[in-house]
């Protein structure tokens, strides 16, 4: 009889003990996150990045999902999602950057946000916002402008 070879899946989560940042506005986050964001790429290169946070609003962690080209990048809810669940997040702000300084969500980052904000109810994680930043220094918030 011919052995199966089956992969061996392991979880871990290792929190630092630190003080963890605590968001209270979108102004907050934008704060954090900007920093995520090499200034070098930031004009040139989308990005995609997501803060974890706990039930105290504290960033347990932020994770860069994704790398894209000049005009896009790609978000799988899937992986975003699977984070969270292994982190214990209860809830997230996505963040990413429009190398063109254009601060207007285009039709893809509504719809991507919709899509995760989805997926978010139903594993009872909250979206708490969806920030864009520039390579200027201004930002927009979802939340702010009434899109979440």
């Amino acid at each position: 009889m011919k052995q199966e070879i089956i992969s061996e899946i392991q979880i871990s989560y290792k929190p630092k003990i630190a003080s963890h940042p605590v968001v209270k506005s979108s102004n907050d986050v934008y704060n954090y996150l900007v920093h995520f964001y090499p200034q070098d790429t930031i004009a040139l290169v989308e990005q995609f990045t997501v803060a974890y946070l706990n039930r105290a609003n504290k960033i347990i962690g932020v994770q860069v999902v994704s790398k894209g080209g000049i005009t896009g990048t790609i978000a799988d809810p899937r992986l975003i999602m699977a984070t969270a669940l292994k982190v214990a997040a209860i809830g997230i702000v996505l963040c990413h950057n429009h190398p063109s300084s254009n601060l207007q969500p285009s039709s893809a980052d509504i719809e991507i946000t919709k899509k995760i904000e989805s997926a978010s109810k139903f594993l009872d994680i909250k979206l708490l916002d969806h920030i864009i930043i520039s390579p200027s220094g201004e930002y927009y918030s979802f939340i702010d402008e009434g899109l979440l």
